[in-house]
C-alpha cells in the first residue's frame, strides 16, 4: 500500500533535467528583447480590458504576461540559497512592476473613460481566498515547470494567479487619485507575488534541489524566519479582509431575508434594489412596481430593521414621481375648492347688502353719472345709508358704497374717489367695497 501511495504522489516521476529546468527559469527573468515587448503589450491589453470591463481581454493579458518568470526564479533562488539569482530576480521584478504602474497610469490618465467597472473593483479588496489561490496556483505552476511534459497547467496558472490585472488596477488608482484602489490592488499584487514565490520555494525544497552555496544552519533559520514574517504580514490583513467579507455577506443575507419576508412574500413587486454597505448609516434603497407607502409605514419598516439583525441601516423607498404630482394636484384642487367657498360666501353677503341698499335715500343713478364723468373706470355704484354689516368679525355702522369697476383702482385713485364721495354727499365716514 505504501509503495502504491509513494508512486501515486511521487513528484520525481516525469521530472525534467534540473539543469535544463534552471536554465529555463533563468532565461525568463530579464525583461529585454522579446520579453520587454510582451510585457508592454500585456500591460496595455490588461488596462484596456479593465477599462472596457472585458473579461476575455483581461484573460488574454494574463496568458501573455511574463511576470511569473522572476517570481518563480525568486522561489528557486531561496530554495537553493542562490542569492545572486535572488538579487537579479527581485531587481527585474521591481523593474517590471514599476513599468506596469507607469504604463497603466499613463493609459488611464489619457483614457476618456474613467468609470469604475466591476473588473476593476474585483481587484481592490484582497482576502484570505486570494492567498489560497496564489499559493496553490503557484504549486501547480512550479510543478509544471519541473516536468518534462509541461502540459496544460501553465495557462491555467497564469489565469488563476492573476498578476497583471491588479498591477494595472493600481495604475488606475494612481491615475485617478483613488489611493484606496491603489493600495488594495498593490496589496493583491503583493499577495500573488509572495505566495507564488513561497509555493515555488516549498516545491524546490521538497524535490531537494542542490544548494548553490553552503550556508550554516543559523543562516538557513534566518531565511525561514524572514519568509515566516513576510507570510504573516500578508496573512493577517488578508484574514481581516476575509472577516469583513464574511460580515458583509451575512449582512446582505439578512437584508435579502427581510425584503423577501416584508415585501416579496406579500406580493409586492420590487423593480429596483440597491444596498450601500459602506455608508454610515448603511442604506437600503427600494422601488416598487405599484405598491405605495405612507411615511408612517416607512418609519415602521425602519424600526423593524434592528429587530431583524440589520442594525445601523436606513430604508429608503423611492416612490414614483407621479404620486407627488397627484398629491400636488389634489392639494391645488382642495385649495381651489376652499377659495370657491370663500367667494360664494362673499357673494352671498354682497347680495344681502345690495338688498338693503335698495332702500337707500340717495339717488344712486345721479351720483353714478357724476362719478363716471370724473372716474370713467366706474361701471356701477350702490349706496346704503347707516347700514349695519359685518366686516372682519366686527360690526360697522356707516354709509356703504359698493362699486363695480373695469379694473382695480390704484391706491391714489381710490383715495381720490373716496374724498369726492365724502364732499359730494357731505359724509364723514364711508366704506368702499368693490363688487
Amino acid at each position: 500500500m505504501s509503495t502504491f501511495l509513494n508512486t501515486l504522489f511521487n513528484l520525481r516521476n516525469g521530472e525534467d533535467d534540473r539543469q535544463k529546468t534552471l536554465c529555463s527559469v533563468k532565461n525568463n527573468i530579464s525583461f529585454t528583447g522579446a520579453n520587454l515587448w510582451i510585457l508592454a503589450c500585456a500591460i496595455l491589453i490588461a488596462s484596456v480590458g479593465l477599462n472596457v470591463n472585458s473579461t476575455a481581454v483581461i484573460i488574454g493579458a494574463m496568458l501573455i504576461s511574463p511576470l511569473m518568470g522572476p517570481i518563480v526564479a525568486s522561489g528557486f533562488a531561496l530554495g537553493m540559497y542562490d542569492f545572486g539569482l535572488l538579487k537579479k530576480s527581485l531587481r527585474n521584478l521591481l523593474i517590471a512592476t514599476l513599468a506596469g504602474l507607469l504604463v497603466s497610469s499613463i493609459y488611464f490618465f489619457l483614457s476618456p473613460f474613467k468609470e469604475v467597472q466591476s473588473e476593476l473593483l474585483a481587484r481592490t479588496s484582497p482576502n484570505i481566498y486570494d492567498i489560497l489561490i496564489a499559493f496553490f496556483g503557484g504549486l501547480v505552476g512550479v510543478i509544471a515547470v519541473t516536468r518534462v511534459e509541461k502540459g496544460n497547467p501553465i495557462p491555467g496558472v497564469a489565469i488563476a494567479t492573476a498578476l497583471m490585472p491588479p498591477l494595472c488596477t493600481a495604475g488606475y488608482g494612481l491615475a485617478t487619485g483613488n489611493f484606496k484602489f491603489f493600495f488594495g490592488a498593490i496589496f493583491l499584487y503583493g499577495i500573488n507575488c509572495v505566495f507564488i514565490c513561497i509555493a515555488t520555494f516549498s516545491i524546490v525544497k521538497f524535490l531537494k534541489y542542490p544548494l548553490k552555496e553552503e550556508v550554516d544552519k543559523k543562516y538557513q533559520k534566518q531565511v525561514r524566519y524572514a519568509i515566516s514574517i513576510v507570510v504573516l504580514l500578508m496573512l493577517l490583513p488578508s484574514i481581516y479582509f476575509a472577516y469583513r467579507l464574511y460580515v458583509q455577506q451575512k449582512y446582505q443575507q439578512s437584508v435579502n431575508n427581510f425584503i423577501e419576508k416584508e415585501f416579496t412574500d406579500k406580493g409586492s413587486t420590487i423593480v429596483y434594489k440597491k444596498t450601500n454597505y459602506n455608508s454610515n448609516p448603511k442604506i437600503i434603497e427600494l422601488a416598487f412596481l405599484s405598491k405605495r407607502f405612507t411615511k408612517e409605514e416607512i418609519d415602521s419598516l425602519n424600526t423593524r430593521l434592528s429587530a431583524k439583525n440589520i442594525p445601523e441601516t436606513k430604508l429608503i423607498i423611492r416612490q414614483d414621481s407621479a404620486d407627488k404630482i397627484q398629491l400636488l394636484r389634489n392639494n391645488i384642487l382642495n385649495e381651489i375648492k376652499s377659495k370657491d367657498v370663500i367667494v360664494d360666501e362673499k357673494n352671498k353677503k354682497i347680495q344681502a347688502l345690495e338688498a338693503q341698499i335698495a332702500k337707500n335715500t340717495f339717488d344712486s343713478k345721479q351720483i353714478l353719472q357724476e362719478a363716471r364723468i370724473i372716474f370713467p373706470n366706474i361701471l356701477s355704484l350702490s349706496i346704503s345709508n347707516n347700514t349695519f354689516y359685518y366686516n372682519n368679525d366686527s360690526t360697522s355702522n356707516s354709509t356703504l358704497f359698493i362699486y363695480q369697476a373695469q379694473k382695480d383702482f390704484t391706491t391714489e385713485n381710490k383715495a381720490k374717489f373716496e374724498d369726492w364721495i365724502k364732499k359730494r354727499l357731505a359724509l364723514e365716514k364711508i366704506d368702499l367695497i368693490r363688487k
